[in-house]
C-alpha cells in the first residue's frame, strides 16, 4: 500500500469524517508492506499484509450490502478490458488516485502501467479476490456499504461488481468533482439514478454507463501522489 494513499483513507467504522494512521512494521519503496491502520476515534486497527490493507469492519462474513457479487472472469491476457477502463474513465494524462472496485480490480495493474503517475486504488470484498502485487497499486479489502475514502479523494472511479443507490450515492462522494464513475455492468435504471444523485451521464451503452460526478471538471494537474 503507497504509504500517501493514507492521506485519502478514512475509518470505515466512524465514517468519511475520521481519517486512519498508519504505523508500518515493514516497508519498500514508499509502501507499507506489514503493519495497520488505526483510527483515532474509535481505536479500531486495520491490518496490512503483504502490502494490502484489510479495511472490512465485520470480517470475511460480511454482508454490509444486498448488491449480488459479479463472478471475477478467467484473466486471458487480452490487453482490450484495461485499455477500455482508462478510456471510458478519462485517465489520459491523470494524476492522482482511481479506483477499481470488483472483479475489475484485477486490471489494475495494467491501467497504472498505461497511466504512470496514477496510483491505482484496487478494492474487493475480501484479501483472496486482491490482485498481485505490482508497481503503481495499492490493494484494499473494503465492505460494499460505504468507500473508506475522504470526500472528493479520487480522480476516477469504476465499479465492476454491481452497484446499488448507496454505493452509487457513495462513489459519488468519494470522486472529485467533475470526475468520471464507470458502472459496468450497470443493472437496469443506473443512468437514472446517478441522474437523479445530480451526476451528468455521459454514457449509456449496453451494460455500461459513464457519469460525471457534480461540480466543475477536474483540472487536468491534478495533486500526483507518486
Amino acid at each position: 500500500m503507497y504509504i500517501l494513499l493514507t492521506d485519502a483513507l478514512t475509518c470505515p467504522r466512524c465514517g468519511p469524517e475520521f481519517g486512519l494512521l498508519v504505523l508500518a512494521d515493514r516497508m519498500e519503496e514508499r509502501r507499507v508492506v506489514e503493519g495497520r491502520l488505526g483510527c483515532p476515534n474509535c481505536r479500531s486497527a486495520y491490518p496490512i499484509h503483504d502490502a494490502a490493507a484489510d479495511l472490512r469492519v465485520h470480517g470475511p462474513a460480511s454482508s454490509e450490502s444486498a448488491v449480488p457479487a459479479v463472478p471475477a472472469v478467467p484473466v486471458d491476457g487480452d490487453a482490450e478490458p484495461p485499455v477500455r477502463l482508462a478510456a471510458l474513465m478519462g485517465l489520459a494524462g491523470a494524476h492522482g488516485l482511481a479506483m477499481l472496485a470488483g472483479p475489475g480490480a484485477r486490471h489494475a495493474a495494467a491501467v497504472s502501467a498505461l497511466v504512470p503517475e496514477l496510483e491505482v486504488v484496487a478494492v474487493t470484498e475480501g484479501p483472496d479476490a486482491l490482485p498481485g502485487r505490482a508497481a503503481g497499486v495499492s490493494r484494499l479489502a473494503a465492505g460494499r456499504a460505504s468507500l473508506p475514502f475522504r470526500d472528493g479523494a479520487l480522480r476516477a472511479a469504476a465499479l465492476t461488481g454491481g452497484a446499488d443507490d448507496a454505493l452509487l450515492r457513495e462513489a459519488l462522494r468519494v470522486l472529485a468533482a467533475g470526475a468520471r464513475l464507470v458502472v459496468d455492468p450497470a443493472p437496469a435504471g443506473t443512468a437514472e439514478r446517478l441522474g437523479a444523485l445530480g451526476a451528468q451521464v455521459l454514457l449509456e451503452q449496453e451494460e455500461t454507463v459513464v457519469a460525471r460526478a457534480p461540480g466543475r471538471p477536474v483540472e487536468p494537474r491534478y495533486n500526483a501522489v507518486r
